[in-house]
């Protein structure tokens, strides 16, 4: 890794897990301070959060601007095909190699963060083996690790209608929470361990687990010296 900077940090959670927050400190991180403590260069975000939030608009315009049958999702907004998660990975996918595509030496100076939440029979494992395989080789993987309940809480706290498309306060009702995300295969996965690998398509995967119940995404104090020990692990398997 140039520099000691992580070239890909896949961050995955339940919901309201704290994904968001931990971006939003890294960012607010003064960038030689970034580098220092948790490996990070500059950033580069993708996040599938605004795929979804596109399709729920495009069926919106396909509905009640164009009186037209809607293409992905009811009324109600739920998704007609479960597929269509592993199309948003796919976009991320496609929008990575674009960046790449612009910028060749990106990770020399540039951490890509992949961020997405994934629950019942749209699973991480699945998620993971669409992913592509230039995303999968040089990646970590860091799940922050939530109850489904401390989930669900969270969800109503961040709650902001007038800010329902932002990536810090959109929120889920509980219904589509119980539906999408109630059911959970990380633990599986992972075998229930706080660090170590995971093969996907060939790819030693490594992961670190960031335990955020009790919270400490609430708190910088909290949070600057659990993401400290959780990227010097990943770090650290990198270096094995």
């Amino acid at each position: 890794m140039s520099h000691h900077i992580f070239k890909k940090i896949i961050l995955v959670g339940r919901p309201a897990a704290g994904k968001s927050e931990v971006i939003d400190f890294i960012k607010r991180t003064p960038l030689e301070e970034r580098i220092r403590r948790f490996h990070i260069g500059e950033i580069v975000e993708f996040d599938d959060f605004l795929y979804v939030w596109q399709t729920f608009e495009d069926d919106d315009i396909w509905d009640k601007k164009l009186h037209k049958p809607r293409k992905n999702t009811s009324s109600d907004y739920y998704f007609y095909d479960h597929d269509i998660w592993n199309f948003f990975i796919h976009k991320i996918n496609l929008a990575y190699a674009k960046e790449i595509a612009r910028n060749k030496n990106l990770h020399e100076t540039h951490t890509a963060l992949i961020e997405f939440s994934r629950g019942g029979e749209n699973g991480f494992a699945e998620a993971f083996s669409h992913l592509s395989d230039e995303i999968l080789k040089d990646a970590g993987i860091v799940y922050i690790s939530v109850s489904y309940e401390e989930s669900v809480r969270k969800n109503r706290r961040r709650f902001r209608p007038e800010m329902a498309d932002s990536i810090l306060y959109h929120s889920l009702p509980d219904d589509k929470m119980e539906f999408y995300y109630k059911t959970n295969d990380w633990e599986k996965i992972s075998n229930n361990q706080p660090s170590g690998y995971i093969n996907i398509k060939g790819h030693n995967v490594p992961f670190v687990v960031l335990y955020n119940e009790p919270e400490v995404t609430d708190s910088d104090s909290k949070l600057g010296p659990a993401l400290e020990k959780v990227f010097m692990e990943l770090h650290n398997k990198f270096s094995k």
